[in-house]
């Protein structure tokens, strides 16, 4: 592949030398071999399938329409074993002391009477919330859920950008990035030792019944509705786990419980996996304009009738200022030494910091506090002079609302643009999911994001950013080379496939007649017929031949796998069965139109070849 890693930013996949990562140099060989013509019919294919899915997000006050396809790049991010294990240690570790301190500062706040965390710092904030302090939810767990964005500066450091404990969103273009790659480029995956991660909905059912008042209690996903920016994420997640997607209007409360109205009569609601603002959950207790949440909801939560996940309150934690205190709380709680760094942080609360940040404004980056979404920043460098005056004057109004960080130059990862039809550097970031239960389960990945307009350090998709899928190895690479027989059937053991190489040279029988000697007969064909086509064997086999019958073998396993579901259904419904857990199935609607609009034009193209 033609790309030019630069020097001045930490590029994932090849050196400074221009040379692949060891870990990335099987999806180096397979570009090749596939070229760019093929990779970019393919990456149309995507497009094609994503808006056919209606995999979309909703940008707000944009011209251009709400309602988009998500923007996603099939150049995959790849981070080997070693380096994920360092990641997994460090978000785990992060989770507990995060944890911790909620539970403290809504109930004792030790760490503020020690002068660890300024108690103004967090008392000041606009999430903490005083209605529910002395609550403790079920288990002491108020992070069910958390999103943390990780990026890579100029020298390849981990750094952490930021937590998001209150409804982190992005997980289900994770799920179905995963999901059409392994349609549409399934040799990529062939000998990589790619770790899955569509367990993902299993484990967060298996977290929230965790968190049940009662035995075999009802999960719900409250969202706001269709017009909200993470709409297809809540129906997607609330279908892959097989529980119901409510509205505020669809629950009630009476008799100190949480209700569901359904078509047999109202449902007891034990479980709300909300994606709401906690302003917007209850207008008895928060706002009393919201048309969105449930009255009484919180009166129902205090007496530990029902769970709500993440817990009521989380956004204290999340706060771009107190995040800064976070290695504090590591050191506090767990009395370890942090293992992933923050970013450098200014406070704006602080009257020494605010001056170096009025000063410097030039050279930081600017955020609200409370803000999400790529909104409410400054990046100094790429402002005008009036546009750095005009938000100064917001933050000495109120400059508990700002922080500053240090502009960090963001690893880069090559990615295909098609307007150019060529791959070119873009900056990336990663948010990693962790379910935090009595186990700490971390999705082996994580939805690496990229700044997808050229130039740009913005990841966010409001702001023009898209995904990629990412993948944990279970090795540090390079990928053991695959031979004919593993590109056939998948078999990515050297042993076995010898093993099996050898038995088909022995003698097999037919008409009097050894295989070795039919073989040998029939190579005068010059063709041996795969089921996909024919590949030649007296001669030479091209790369983008051997990439080709990767992708066909695959997608053929795939297909015979698809059969066999098919047919262990049928043979299900013979008889009564007892009925299933509350998972939904792997395949979601459409997913077998990737493989087969792939299969059909690459059988066409087979066909012109010959």
């Amino acid at each position: 592949m033609r790309y030019e890693p630069g020097s001045r930013f930490y590029d994932e996949m090849f050196t400074a030398l221009g040379a692949a990562r060891a870990h990335y140099q099987g999806v180096e060989t397979y570009l090749d071999a596939l070229g760019v013509d093929e990779f970019r019919r393919r990456h149309q294919l995507l497009d094609l399938a994503f808006r056919n899915q209606g995999i979309t997000f909703t940008v707000y006050g944009d011209a251009q329409g709400t309602e988009r396809t998500f923007p996603f790049d099939p150049v995959p991010r790849i981070i080997p074993a070693s380096e994920w294990s360092h990641i997994e240690s460090g978000l785990t570790q992060r989770v507990r002391a995060l944890n911790a301190f909620l539970t403290d500062i809504y109930s004792g706040a030790q760490i503020l009477g020690d002068g660890v965390i300024p108690a103004e710092l967090v008392y000041t904030s606009a999430h903490f919330r005083r209605e529910v302090h002395g609550v403790l939810p079920p288990g002491g767990i108020f992070t069910h859920v958390v999103g943390t964005d990780l990026i890579r500066n100029e020298q390849g450091e981990y750094l952490v950008l930021e937590d998001n404990l209150r409804s982190p969103s992005g997980v289900s273009y994770l799920l179905a990035n995963r999901q059409a790659m392994t349609r549409v480029y399934p040799g990529m995956f062939e000998g990589q030792g790619v770790r899955p991660v569509q367990h993902y909905a299993s484990a967060l059912l298996k977290l929230l019944l965790a968190s049940s008042p009662r035995e075999n209690g009802t999960v719900v996903v409250l969202t706001p509705g269709m017009y909200n920016s993470a709409y297809f994420e809540h129906a997607y997640l609330a279908q892959q786990m097989g529980v119901e997607l409510v509205e505020g209007r669809d629950l009630f409360v009476d008799g100190g419980r949480v209700w569901m109205r359904t078509t047999g009569g109202r449902r007891q609601v034990d479980v709300i996996y909300r994606r709401i603002d906690d302003d917007f959950l209850d207008p008895l207790a928060f706002r009393r304009d919201s048309a969105l949440g449930v009255a009484g909801l919180v009166d129902v939560y205090r007496q530990g009738r029902v769970a709500i996940a993440n817990a009521i309150g989380t956004g204290v934690a999340d706060d771009k200022a107190v995040y800064a205190y976070v290695p504090d709380m590591i050191r506090y709680y767990l009395n370890e030494t942090p293992i992933l760094n923050n970013v450098p942080t200014y406070l704006g609360w602080n009257a020494e910091q605010l001056e170096f940040m009025l000063a410097n404004a030039q050279d930081l980056v600017f955020k609200s506090v409370g803000e999400a979404g790529g909104y409410g920043m400054l990046i100094g460098p790429a402002a005008t002079r009036d546009e750095i005056q005009t938000y100064l004057e917001k933050v000495r109004r109120d400059p508990r609302d700002f922080i500053a960080q240090p502009v960090v130059g963001l690893s880069r990862h090559p990615t295909f643009y098609p307007d150019s039809g060529g791959f070119e550097a873009a900056h990336v970031d990663l948010r990693p999911y962790v379910l935090f239960g009595e186990d700490v389960t971390i999705v082996p990945g994580g939805l690496t994001r990229v700044a997808l307009r050229r130039g740009s350090l913005v990841v966010n998709s409001s702001q023009g950013g898209g995904s990629k899928d990412t993948w944990v190895l279970d090795h540090d690479g390079p990928a053991a080379p695959l031979g004919m027989t593993q590109l056939l059937h998948g078999d990515t053991s050297p042993g076995q496939a010898q093993g099996q190489s050898q038995s088909q040279s022995q003698s097999q029988s037919g008409g009097g007649q050894s295989q070795t000697q039919s073989q040998s007969q029939s190579q005068s064909q010059s063709q041996w017929q795969g089921g996909f086509g024919a590949v030649p064997l007296g001669g030479e086999v091209s790369a983008q031949s051997l990439a080709q019958l990767a992708d066909h073998a695959a997608m053929h396993r795939a297909q015979a796998a698809d059969e066999a579901q098919v047919a262990a259904y049928g043979e299900s419904q013979r008889a009564p069965v007892p009925p299933p857990p509350a998972l939904a199935p792997s395949d979601s609607p459409g997913l077998h139109s990737f493989q087969q609009q792939l299969e059909k034009d690459q059988l066409a193209a087979d066909g012109e070849e010959r």
